[in-house]
Parts: C-alpha cells; structure tokens; sequence
C-alpha cells in the first residue's frame, strides 16, 4: 500500500507541464454526480480555455442509445485536492451535439437569469447550508447506529462532541479542508440533530457560483466518503419517523419578503435573521407591492 500511496502522490510538476483535469456533472437522476479525467498540456485558469469534451448520455439516463453523445461545457475551475498540484476539477453543464441545453441541464436556464445586466447589478449573494447523512455502506443504516438498531433520542448530536455523540468528524474535517484547498468558499461545519448528520455552508458566493461551489463541494464529499467506505446520502428524510430531516436551507442577501414570515433568530420564520445582523441594522425586509 506504500507504494500504492507513493505513486498516488506523484507531483506532476516535476517532470511534466502537463495536467489532469477531471470533468464533473450532474447525472439523470439530477443529483447523482458523474466526472472522468483527460490529459491537458498544461495550467488553465480561464474554463473558457478548456476543450468541451462528451459522454455516452445512454449511460447515464440523459439520452438514448441510437444517439448517446452529450457534450460538456466546462463552466468553473476549482484546484483538485485529490491530485493536487496544477490538477483540476471541472465543473460542466450538459448539451447536445447541436448546442441544446439537455432536459436535465438546469444550470443554462440560471446563467441566462444571473448574466442579466440587472440581475447582476444586485450581486445576489447566497449562503447555503448543505445537510446529509452519512450511512454504513454495506447496510445504509447511518453511521454510529447500531446495526439493526437505534441510538440513544435526539438532543446531544447537535454540534456535539465525543465517540458517543460525534461519528464521522474525520470525513467531515477532510471534506472542509479539501474545499478549502479546491477555493470554494465554505464558510463552516456542524454536528446536525440526528446522528450521524452532517452539514457545512457554503458563502457568501455571488448569483451562479453559489451552485457550481455546492456542486463541487458535493463531490469532493462524495470523493472523501469513497475513500473512507462510507456512503453519503442527501436524502431529504433518510431515516422515517421521529428523526431531524435534512435539506439545504439557502439564504440570500436581497430578499424581498413581507415582515410577517421574517423573525429575528425565529427557528420558524421563512427568512430567520441573526441578533448579531439586526444589531448592525442589516437584514431587513420590507413588504413590497409585487403589482407595481
């Protein structure tokens, strides 16, 4: 295994201007993640720089066997933490061969909203928090249940600490650093209220970027529970009955909601605002007439 983990951790650099780039997105199901790996002759910074490159559709739920090619857009460049170096992650969006936008391809609708001149005018700026949970691969039962079993009821997982309260802290940490390394912009990590759930934030990011960055920060998680043998699930309710669900709240930054559904550390509001934020006079929201 040394000498597995040895070439594993090669630097490139140190014979060769070229790099790996890895091309990800979004399969059929529209939230499986899919990525493949090609050769480039050297650093790109600029995705408008690197080559589209395709895929075989039919194999992914996204076209049909007798006219399979989908062709990928890279749309964002993040620094590869698995291969590290000058190697990249590529995040594309989906086309057909004649420049179409495939049904699945959701983010060509959102960049022609975020590229409005107005739109991007009011730097929309988004802060998502991204839950899941972490199962045991070979029974998907979350991570530090007992097989077959439950834990002790909810109430000291939340942000908890301790080999009876925290399980998967490792996966979570490396996940942190890898986006770190990779440039998204993760803004922290916490203990969620079921065992063996997780979330991290990722933001302030401005318009489309916000989700590219969750994208890759999804799948760099995904890299990491592969390593570690352990699945990754974001199902919305992975565990029936009286168990903490899990989602990806978002907040933006220019929101325009009637008082009533705002409260000020308000767990049941719709738009929930900090102390701290209605302290610096910020966060406000003001009825707005939708007719005018």
């Amino acid at each position: 295994m040394s000498l597995l983990n040895d070439l594993i951790n090669i630097n490139l650099s140190d014979t060769t201007e070229k790099i790996i780039a890895e091309y990800i997105w979004i399969g059929g199901s529209g939230m499986d993640l899919r990525s493949k790996a090609r050769t480039l002759p050297g650093p790109v910074t600029d995705p408008a720089k690197l080559p589209k490159w395709n895929y075989d559709g039919s194999s992914t739920g996204q076209a049909p066997g007798e006219d399979s090619e989908v062709i990928l857009y890279p749309q964002a460049i993040f620094k590869d933490p698995f291969r590290k170096g000058n190697n990249i992650l590529v995040m594309c969006d989906a086309y057909t061969p004649a420049g179409e936008p495939i049904p699945t391809n959701k983010r060509f609708n959102a960049a022609k909203i975020f590229s409005n001149p107005a739109i991007a005018a009011e730097e929309p700026w988004y802060g998502i928090e991204q839950e899941y949970t972490l199962l045991q691969k070979d029974i998907n039962w979350p991570l530090g249940w007992p097989v077959g079993g439950f834990p002790g009821p909810q109430g000291p997982y939340y942000c908890g600490v301790g080999a009876d309260k925290s399980f998967g802290r490792d996966i979570v940490d490396s996940h942190y650093k890898a986006c770190l390394y990779a440039g998204i912009n993760i803004s922290g990590i916490n203990g969620e209220v079921m065992p063996g759930q997780w979330e991290f934030q990722v933001g302030p990011a401005i318009g489309i970027s916000a989700g590219d960055e969750v994208w890759v920060a999804r799948y760099i998680l995904e890299r990491i529970a592969e390593i570690a043998g352990v699945v990754v699930s974001f199902d919305p309710k992975p565990i029936p009955g009286d168990w903490n669900g899990a989602g990806a709240h978002t907040n933006y930054s220019n929101f325009f909601t009637c008082q009533t559904i705002q409260g000020v550390a308000n767990r049941g509001a719709s738009v929930r605002v900090g102390r701290d934020t209605e302290k610096d006079g910020k966060g406000k929201a003001y009825p707005v007439d939708l007719d005018s």
